[in-house]
């Protein structure tokens, strides 16, 4: 009890800092920082799939663009609905899909779920580009709201029921154990009576609800969205590289990765935005943690206890048998 009065200390601190920040910074930084919540809240949700539960996952666009686009059509000229209403149906509406995507899908493990995933975002993205009700490549334009605060309060509570959520589900029920045993030994988790099945789809909805959520903020926060922009492949690609940037499977990681990342991304691009030098200044920045922080940045904290779900999770690609995508048995 009296370790945990100083970290309850430490985020009521921080949350305090992060309400007050529109009263302090200009519109430039406070739409910074409405980025990094966003962010930061997209990691967390895919550290959930891919550092909990050990699955790589490249189609969280996919959810992201779910929500954008329920609060596209909803608010729009059309139907007129309060941003709240259109904000639950696009979560309701990625969890839904989640779970339905995610029963036969879960059944394959290593590089074999991160193409389903994949494809499936690509689906999505092409249905977009062709369907009337999205606009198709011409986009969806929502109300105009000229308020940062807003936005920036918008995402600060999403981010901050993420986290909530995540730390009591992951890291302090028994949810977050049976996904751990998942993960490490789906085997023995099934010997011990744990419903893998189960857990591995209630991970996923969990993971996809997260991303509808900012979309809706995202797409109301810049009123206007096309197929590339909500549904584009490097949403989900920046998700996955901010949390190995950060630390995979660790709580922190995601929102550690997601500042860093974000932050170095904009200065590097406001320096260097005339030309392409900014792409390869990122690249290799990124590259010289990989390297020589494997476990992320996370691990520089005096006394975090090191990861090596990286290396496992490769290690567990590398167990696939290319006929069937299922793990091979090793003597």
């Amino acid at each position: 009890m009296g370790a945990a009065v100083p970290r309850i200390a430490l985020v009521l601190l921080g949350l305090a800092v992060l309400v007050s920040l529109p009263f302090v910074l200009d519109p430039y930084w406070l739409r910074i920082a409405t980025g990094i919540l966003m962010w930061a809240g997209l990691a967390c949700a895919w550290n959930i799939i891919g550092g909990y539960a050990g699955y790589i996952s490249f189609g969280h666009s996919a959810f992201f663009g779910i929500g954008a686009y329920a609060a596209g059509i909803l608010m729009g000229n059309r139907y007129g609905l309060p941003f709240g209403v259109a904000l639950l149906v696009g979560v309701v509406a990625a969890s839904v899909v989640a779970a339905l995507i995610g029963w036969p899908t879960l059944r394959l493990r290593g590089a074999y779920f991160a193409i389903a995933t994949w494809a499936f975002a690509e689906m999505l993205l092409q249905l977009a580009n062709i369907l009337e009700i999205t606009g198709g490549t011409a986009g969806l334009t929502l109300p105009l709201l000229l308020d940062e605060r807003f936005f920036f309060y918008a995402m600060l509570v999403a981010a901050v029921v993420t986290y909530g959520a995540s730390y009591f589900l992951l890291e302090r029920s028994r949810f977050g154990y049976r996904l751990k045993a998942v993960r490490d030994s789906e085997v023995a988790a099934e010997s011990l009576g744990i419903n893998t099945t189960l857990v591995k789809i209630q991970a996923f909805v969990l993971s996809a609800a997260i991303p509808a959520a900012f979309g809706s903020i995202y797409a109301y926060w810049i009123t206007f969205i096309n197929p590339t922009s909500v549904l584009g492949a490097y949403i989900a690609d920046q998700m996955v590289v901010m949390v190995l940037l950060g630390g995979l499977g660790h709580f922190w990681g995601p929102a550690i990765g997601a500042v860093s990342m974000y932050l170095v991304n904009r200065i590097i691009w406001t320096e260097w935005a005339n030309t392409t030098a900014y792409i390869a200044i990122l690249g290799a920045v990124i590259a010289a943690v990989v390297l020589f922080l494997p476990d992320g940045l996370v691990s520089l904290w005096p006394g975090t206890r090191r990861l090596r779900l990286v290396r496992a999770l490769a290690r567990q690609m590398g167990r696939l048998s290319p006929r069937t995508g299922t793990a091979e048995e090793k003597p």
